[in-house]
């Protein structure tokens, strides 16, 4: 008998790989997004979809009326931008609550909670699972809200409900419509304003997938699971992609300082309510050196990093082959 599955979060980047990986494997799926959700790749006539809000108790509860093997809880707001702090903390800390509230009735055999390297903040040295959080970065709403999430997912595994906690890095890999795909589209089309001066840790959205599907069986209850990869500088990154997109980098580097003062200025232009591309939060983050230590999860979940021009050539393959970089 197949086991059974209910995602949040389907039709974003990681969770569209997820459900994919999780059909491929014989498991029965279900998953819950709201009812004007662009469904992106997956695979309508192998999965039932249940149409419902992750901040609607009541839908939340109607999509997990039963015992799953596993609930892999995706969705989140990842908003880099004030204004919808309101809304980001509704979904990533009230549907957050909302889930595991339904998940506890259901008799739910594991939950699996994606939370983000960037509940550490900004530390200084490489992020592991023993990197205390960095409060200074209590400021964005995003790094505020998914602690607070994830802290709600430890309490309830304290009261009986097994749950595995994974924090991704910066996700690269085919579909991605959103994320980094925006930089290596102003690659493409030599018009990125200037080169950040931050590290990141750059991980494959597939990969990831994979350490969801196999934090089943093998991660350990109550525990959390770093997802990174090659840790590298965006500068390396963007020269990368020029290199496979076969085109000059023009910009110039950016200092951190005239970065931030550059995101605070885009805030203000922001304040006519269109969200400005640079703001105080993306600027920070950029601007900071994020270096990841993902050996747990590669020792407990066979996690794997892809080498950084492969996924890179991966990534823009697929965006060319989409239409993507247009």
């Amino acid at each position: 008998m197949s086991r059974k599955a209910l995602v949040t979060g389907a039709t974003g980047f990681v969770g569209q790989h997820l459900v994919r990986q999780l059909v491929d494997h014989g498991w029965w799926v279900r998953v819950l997004c709201r009812s004007d959700s662009a469904t992106g790749e997956l695979p309508l006539d192998q999965i039932e979809r249940v149409a419902g809000d992750i901040t609607d108790a009541d839908a939340v509860a109607r999509g997990c009326d039963q015992p799953f093997d596993a609930v892999f809880h995706v969705a989140a707001s990842t908003s880099m931008w004030r204004r919808n702090n309101t809304h980001q903390t509704r979904v990533n800390v009230d549907g957050t609550h909302n889930l595991l509230m339904a998940a506890r009735e259901a008799g739910v055999a594991r939950f699996v909670h994606t939370s983000t390297v960037s509940v550490y903040g900004f530390p200084e040295d490489i992020i592991d699972e023993n990197t205390p959080w960095d409060s200074s970065s209590n400021w964005i709403n995003y790094f505020r809200s998914k602690r607070e999430a994830e802290t709600l997912v430890r309490e309830a595994g304290k009261s009986g409900l097994d749950a595995v906690i994974l924090n991704p890095a910066n996700l690269l890999g085919p579909l991605d419509q959103r994320n980094w795909i925006q930089l290596i589209r102003r690659v493409a089309h030599q018009d990125l304003p200037g080169i950040p001066p931050g590290t990141g840790s750059f991980a494959d959205v597939r990969e990831v997938a994979r350490a969801h599907r196999r934090a089943v069986d093998h991660g350990g209850s109550g525990e959390n699971y770093l997802l990174g990869g090659v840790n590298a500088r965006i500068a390396d990154v963007i020269r990368s992609a020029a290199q496979i997109l076969e085109v000059p980098v023009k910009a110039r580097p950016v200092p951190p300082l005239l970065l931030r003062l550059l995101g605070q200025v885009h805030a203000i232009a922001g304040l006519r309510g269109v969200e400005p591309k640079l703001t105080p939060e993306k600027a920070a983050l950029a601007s900071q050196d994020c270096r990841v230590d993902s050996s747990k999860a590669q020792r407990a979940l066979d996690y794997r990093i892809t080498p950084l021009d492969q996924l890179l050539r991966d990534t823009i393959d697929w965006a060319r082959s989409a239409g993507a970089l247009d």
